[in-house]
């Protein structure tokens, strides 16, 4: 991920609902979250909602596919990953304590790797 990636990404996490529809995601795992349901989960309009989600799409942090006649939303965790390695990348300066926080809050996730970041 690069700067302006990045820069993408944070502009499209600072603004409630889209960090609200993040967060759902990221709880919903790979299976994801049908658009109504979602809209309920965050607290959102539909009308609302598909703004918010078509921001998310294009910064590359959610992604939808259709089942049936429902469009499931997910989150992307490749680019999720890319965003947290974007911040990390030059973490620590030889010092590994300072980022110990992170690493563990990280660890605490039960998402088998290799499924979380292909989804």
């Amino acid at each position: 991920m690069d700067e302006r990636q990045a820069l993408a990404a944070f502009a499209a996490l600072g603004q409630e609902h889209r960090l609200r529809v993040v967060r759902a995601l990221v709880t919903a795992g790979p299976d994801g979250l049908a658009a109504g349901a979602l809209a309920i989960e965050v607290g959102a309009t539909s009308t609302n909602l598909s703004f918010h989600l078509k921001e998310l799409s294009h910064a590359g942090l959610i992604t939808s596919r259709r089942e049936g006649k429902s469009i499931i939303y997910s989150a992307a965790y490749a680019g999720l990953s890319n965003l947290i390695a974007f911040l990390m990348r030059d973490c620590c300066q030889g010092r590994p304590e300072v980022c110990a926080p992170a690493v563990a809050a990280l660890s605490a996730c039960d998402c088998p790797v290799g499924e979380a970041l292909n989804a």
